[in-house]
């Protein structure tokens, strides 16, 4: 280092390289022999937020070797310049973590604060030019797909599922450009997959003979809604709450069941009946399922209302046979702010009562998929009640809790013994997920019992997330593919 100066933009430092012999790069022969030298301006790393350029004096060398392709070469200095360089190497790795981690404008206002001079178009061009990382073999994959515009595009992300490190990214969710990348990767023992069919054809065509295995909390997911069909489906007998007779959502309900019911009897298809009627097809298959529609009945959901803080005394003054007047001016003097009317609309419905509410159809379906010991006590024993109030919510609880443990236990083996006794109690919204799992039935038996999942893809989707909003859809695919693969 031979001088450090202050400039208007920043500080510059001219140096000049110590050493009495160079490399050349073609040959690796050692030189001495200089023939010239000039001036190189290379943009290093800031120094307290303020721009530093290092003027390094370079000489060019006579290459002594006979056969050498070149006649002169000049010096490199290891870990700092690179041929044809304007940054030194320090400098161009932090440009390229801050386009990585921001991409674009947002980067180049952060690295002006730092003190880096980059505009976006050269952090954009910088991560561009980053190599894509080593896939190497790979014998667990996970795979699942991510939306780059929902509902219109999405692509696939491909992860070692043992060390969660990700692997391609690629442009869609087709099954011919997943087999064609597999075909080019030879080791892949077991593939972790969500319930896609495209991706299940896909490993069937390229990996015939590996593994495929459903992820155990789509498994677990679509085992919820099934549960929750049959909470909904026999609400009348757990819900203790009771509906106004005269109510709007039944009277609609029950008048749509017999609309749909009516044109069903007289021959008429599902999609001539969603015609007729002019509401959408899935509204009219519910209705069709449901023999009953007492089926399609729901318990009233109640929202949180400035009531809810003072529930324990308003119970406990209406069990004590209390006016609604004087309820209403103690909870006021305990800051109440609502009005006269709520409390007495509260008082109505029932969700003052001193026994216990009765959940929504969604938290007593929370409460069932939970494991027992995870429950408060007050929340356990409320629970059983409504379980032990019908025989088929009691046969529900029962096969759930016996599914967990296949699933924690890794149990696959026993699925069929499960599945068969399903059948047979006949639960309501259960067929459709039953049938689900037969006829994925080799995938689903490997995801009960195999030790991988496909949490962590699902993990990396989470942050993929984040990566695209961050350039609110302006980005190219090129680039969001790099800073999947390399953030």
């Amino acid at each position: 280092m031979e001088q450090v100066e202050r400039t208007g933009s920043g500080v510059q430092v001219w140096a000049r390289v110590r050493a009495e012999h160079a490399i050349c790069p073609s040959c690796n022969g050692r030189s001495r022999r200089v023939h010239s030298r000039y001036h190189r301006g290379l943009a290093d790393s800031s120094v307290a937020g303020q721009s530093v350029v290092l003027r390094l004096q370079v000489r060019r060398f006579f290459c002594d070797t006979n056969d050498c392709a070149v006649r002169t070469f000049a010096e490199q200095v290891d870990d700092l310049t690179a041929k044809h360089a304007r940054r030194t190497s320090s400098c161009r790795t932090a440009l390229e973590h801050i386009g990585l981690a921001l991409a674009g404008r947002a980067a180049s206002r952060l690295a002006s604060l730092l003190g880096f001079v980059a505009g976006r178009n050269t952090l954009l061009r910088l991560v561009h030019a980053l190599p894509d990382p080593e896939i190497g073999t790979v014998a667990v994959l996970g795979v699942d797909d991510f939306a780059i515009r929902r509902g219109r595009k999405y692509a696939t992300v491909v992860i070692d599922a043992v060390t969660h490190r990700r692997l391609d990214v690629l442009p869609d969710r087709k099954a011919a450009t997943l087999s064609a990348w597999l075909r080019e990767h030879p080791g892949i023992e077991v593939v972790c997959r969500d319930g896609s069919a495209a991706y299940a054809e896909a490993i069937r065509q390229a990996v015939p003979k590996a593994v495929q295995s459903s992820d155990r909390w789509h498994l677990w997911h679509g085992l919820t809604a099934a549960v929750e069909k049959t909470v909904i489906a026999h609400s009348a007998s757990w819900n203790t709450i009771p509906r106004a007779p005269d109510s709007a959502l039944d009277a609609r309900t029950r008048d749509r069941h017999a609309a749909v019911h009516a044109l069903l009897a007289q021959g008429v298809g599902l999609l001539e009946c969603a015609r007729r009627l002019g509401w959408a097809l899935n509204t009219i298959k519910r209705y069709a399922r449901a023999h009953k529609a007492e089926q399609l009945l729901r318990p009233p959901r109640y929202g949180a209302c400035l009531v809810d803080a003072h529930r324990d005394l308003v119970r406990q003054r209406l069990g004590e046979n209390v006016p609604v007047t004087r309820i209403l001016a103690e909870i006021r003097q305990q800051g109440y702010t609502g009005s006269a009317n709520l409390l007495v609309r509260y008082i109505n419905q029932g969700r003052a009562d001193p026994q216990r509410a009765t959940p929504s159809p969604r938290r007593l379906v929370s409460w069932i998929m939970s494991k027992p010991a995870n429950l408060p006590d007050h929340t356990r024993r409320h629970l059983d009640d409504l379980t032990t109030s019908c025989p088929e919510m009691t046969t529900l609880a029962t096969r759930v809790r016996e599914f967990a443990d296949l699933l924690t236990q890794h149990r696959g083996q026993d699925l069929a013994d499960w599945i068969t006794a399903t059948r047979l109690d006949a639960l309501p919204g259960f067929d459709s997920y039953l049938n689900g799992l037969e006829k994925d039935w080799d995938a689903t038996v490997a995801g009960l019992t195999l030790p991988y999942s496909n949490g962590p893809t699902e993990g990396v989707n989470t942050k993929i997330k984040l990566l695209k909003r961050q350039t609110y859809g302006k980005a190219s695919f090129a680039l969001l593919r790099k800073r999947i693969l390399l953030t």
